[in-house]
């Protein structure tokens, strides 16, 4: 009697996604997470939460490892799949569920697609995907809320994943914080866990252990070294973070992106710029469709924040408003919504105290840095930029008959592209000096008030490497 049969059913009908994103993929994250809500298919936080890894967007050979790491995260059973375009996805889901129900006998070895394909790195179709690997353990358990036993690796991995904001009892939502940021980047779950003896030269247990330094007093204290990112929940994937922290102290914060060689080829213009590319190319553009597109970008990073603060509904409710967006929902039929999710998240008192005096930003020192658009408009913390970008949802969304042409010159989602060169940059450019001696609480709020878009950084690796 095979007892394994009915509980890999269970799985495969409803599984846990690990949705990671590669630059230049934002249309197929997009396309992703709209059918896992339509699916009713939980998207997992963690990898030990996932029974899935769905990689969004084109192959990049910098972010190769890091993804694989992510893989050897994921307890068994496990599938795998790479969906290049928004056209692959259901392909790409249909052949994880396949994957997950098979039985013992029939699972693939865990490889990696184009290695299975007996191709190069760039093998393969637009889906690949990878049954089952030998896992670590078994899996044990999939509740939707649960941080799987990695969110005690974040922050605030005490404060719960997905706390209800909709008494204004409390966010705490930061459990998300080490979701699989410094495993993306030390590989700490599976490539050092798995290993029994790492001789004298490596960490005990594969942990990184403190070393000293001077703090901004003098004081010689414990340092410790934590990465962020280049997956991880709700974070610009593709970036990572390298932290210097005392405590809870951050002393001092760089910013990586993948190596030049290792970034998929440009395809086109970002996704969440496009409008402004066509403009400035020639194209008659009205400036409706460059409203929609900036309100549907700033109703995804009001997402973005919302799940950082664990406010989950509110985050849902962004999510939605960012799709009936992108669907082409009349002014008419998405005002009313709009103005009652930005009267709700405004004058949230809860959310405020959670977020002000955080990442302050000045409107003086946005400028010396090249900062344009919502993140200059705002002038001040985290509060004053999520109010910016409530105001501009609700003002876009009365725009978007508007049939006038778009000026090229107009600021799109994150500013203004200047000089020819897309504005995320600029905002990577500003976070060391919004983070250093800052609490590491704040690390994750202050990131994703700025949001800077991966497809963007994507375009400009070299300001951001400097």
């Amino acid at each position: 009697m095979d007892l394994t049969a009915l509980p890999l059913r269970a799985a495969a009908a409803r599984p846990h996604v690990l949705l990671v994103t590669t630059p230049g993929g934002t249309a197929t994250r997009l396309a992703a997470e709209r059918q896992l809500r339509l699916q009713d298919l939980p998207q997992a936080r963690t990898p030990a939460d996932a029974d899935v890894l769905l990689v969004a967007g084109p192959e990049c050979r910098g972010l190769r490892p890091a993804i694989d790491r992510l893989w050897q995260s994921l307890p068994a059973p496990r599938a795998r799949a790479r969906a290049a375009t928004p056209a692959a996805l259901p392909d790409a889901l249909a052949r994880c569920r396949a994957e997950l129900a098979a039985p013992p006998g029939r699972r693939h070895t865990g490889r990696r697609p184009e290695d299975r394909a007996g191709g190069g790195p760039d093998a393969g179709s637009d889906a690949e995907s990878v049954g089952f690997g030998n896992g670590r353990d078994e899996h044990d358990g999939h509740d939707e809320d649960s941080g799987g036993g990695h969110g005690s690796h974040g922050s605030h991995g005490s404060h719960g994943d997905h706390g209800s904001h909709g008494d204004h009892g409390s966010h705490g939502g930061h459990g998300a914080h080490g979701a699989h940021g410094a495993h993306g980047a030390h590989g700490a779950h599976g490539a050092h866990g798995a290993h029994g003896s790492h001789g004298d030269s490596e960490p005990p247990w594969g942990l990184p252990m403190a070393g000293q330094g001077e703090d901004r007093d003098g004081l010689v204290l414990d340092q410790l070294h934590v990465p962020l990112g280049p997956f991880l929940a709700d974070w610009p994937d593709g970036l990572t973070a390298r932290l210097t922290l005392q405590g809870d102290v951050v002393q001092r914060l760089e910013c990586a992106w993948p190596p030049v060689g290792g970034r998929p080829a440009a395809a086109g213009p970002p996704f969440w710029g496009e409008p402004w590319a066509r403009a400035a190319a020639g194209e008659r553009v009205a400036a409706g469709a460059g409203a929609r597109r900036r309100a549907a970008a700033h109703a995804d990073s009001l997402g973005r924040l919302l799940a950082v603060a664990g406010w989950a509904g509110a985050a849902t409710t962004a999510r939605r408003l960012r799709d009936d967006l992108l669907d082409g929902a009349s002014s008419a039929e998405l005002r009313p919504g709009v103005r009652r999710f930005a009267r709700r998240v405004g004058r949230s008192r809860t959310l405020y105290w959670l977020t002000r005096g955080t990442g302050v930003l000045t409107a003086e020192a946005a400028r010396d840095a090249g900062v344009t658009g919502p993140a200059a408009w705002a002038d001040g913390d985290v509060p004053a930029r999520y109010r910016t970008w409530l105001a501009a949802l609700v003002r876009d969304v009365d725009r978007l008959a508007d049939r006038t042409p778009l000026d090229p010159a107009e600021d799109g989602p994150r500013g203004g592209a200047a000089d020819g060169r897309w504005p995320s940059a600029a905002l990577v450019r500003v976070l060391p000096g919004l983070l250093e001696g800052a609490e590491l609480a704040a690390a994750r709020l202050v990131v994703a008030s700025l949001d800077p878009d991966p497809d963007e950084l994507a375009a400009v690796p070299r300001e951001v490497d400097a």
